[in-house]
């Protein structure tokens, strides 16, 4: 059986969370490294936590963009580390809502062309990123 063939708009796109989750991943894990003091320690399992399973999703979407006929970029979106716990749960933050905005477009193209395991994959995706979202904004709480 041949590998089906996605359109250039879908393929872009899963290029796009491709680029997104390399970003997060590097992005999460360097603040890991970084965070200092009681708060930061308090959070710095969360944030490695976060960066490996946007690793994972990463390689999930890879894998998923090769299979449609398509070639993963190697290039992150631009990492922004921050230099406070405070600034880097906020960008976080607007990093999860800039995904979730672009996982919805991408469930959106996936059922306009009845690519149900695109579809699928990222409502799954989508959750995690949800809950990411959630936890940055209930550890800005008290910042």
């Amino acid at each position: 059986m041949k590998s089906p063939k996605a359109s250039k708009q879908l393929l872009d796109l899963l290029n796009q969370a491709v680029a997104r989750e390399l970003q997060v991943s590097v992005q999460y894990m360097w603040q890991h490294v970084q965070c200092t003091g009681v708060k930061g320690f308090a959070v710095r399992d969360e944030l490695k936590m976060i960066g490996i399973a946007e690793m994972k999703h990463a390689e999930e979407i890879a894998e998923r963009l090769v299979y449609l006929g398509g070639k993963p970029t190697t290039k992150p979106t631009p990492i922004v580390v921050g230099d406070t716990l405070k600034k880097m749960l906020q960008t976080n933050k607007k990093d999860e809502e800039g995904a979730i905005a672009l996982y919805r477009k991408i469930i959106l193209v996936a059922r306009k062309e009845g690519d149900e395991v695109t579809e699928k994959m990222f409502k799954e995706i989508l959750a995690d990123e949800e809950a990411h979202h959630d936890t940055f904004t209930g550890l800005l709480e008290d910042l």
